[in-house]
């Protein structure tokens, strides 16, 4: 039933898409809560925020780009996490590490020059370097060595008592022995003050 529901279906170019149809389909099928229920249901809160919201808001005059675009991102990777789940046999934790890794936030303000993370932007305190560079690796992490190879040979003599600062006082990194992740609050505070990136005028 899955295959008869999914076989040869296609909306051309230019065509609205009958998602009713579609999960009505599904609802028939033999497939997983995920793949009958789930995720048609929430694809379909995407479909319609992509044809409805910016109509709906015109009125109000509120821009409502920032936070759908959060929401119906979260949506999608959840949607991926539960494909890679079903189809790769892994836990929903593990499914989730790997979303984590593909859709890890790449900063224009570093270049990888085979390995070595090069921060182009020369103004920038060493918190600041250390803090862009974590929000560059995301869930890969980076342990003290690579951080003292990448900032500036400067920086290195008090890059410990940084990292310790950005740990404890400010919650912007977390620790496990000699590795380094960035935390929401870190991602936000790159974010919030543009260190990812680069003027180029």
């Amino acid at each position: 039933m899955l295959e008869q529901a999914t076989k040869g279906n296609f909306t051309p170019i230019g065509k609205q898409v009958d998602s009713e149809k579609i999960i009505a389909l599904l609802l028939q099928t033999n497939a997983s809560d995920a793949i009958r229920i789930h995720i048609p249901r929430a694809l379909r809160v995407v479909y319609d925020i992509r044809n409805k919201r910016d109509a709906a808001h015109l009125a109000d005059g509120i821009d409502p780009n920032v936070q759908d675009a959060t929401f119906v991102a979260a949506i999608l990777d959840w949607i991926t996490a539960e494909f890679i789940r079903l189809y790769h046999g892994v836990s929903a934790d593990q499914a989730q590490r790997i979303i984590e890794d593909l859709i890890a936030r790449r900063a224009p303000a570093i270049q990888d020059f085979n390995g070595f993370l090069k921060v182009l932007n020369t103004d920038l305190q060493v918190s600041e370097r250390v803090l862009l560079l974590l929000y560059e690796r995301g869930a890969n992490r980076a342990s003290i060595d690579e951080l003292s190879i990448w900032v500036h040979p400067k920086m290195r003599k008090n890059l410990k008592r940084t990292l310790d600062k950005l740990e404890h006082d400010h919650a912007f990194i977390y620790s496990t022995g000699d590795i380094f992740q960035i935390t929401n609050s870190g991602i936000h505070e790159v974010e919030r003050k543009k260190l990812h990136d680069v003027d180029w005028r």
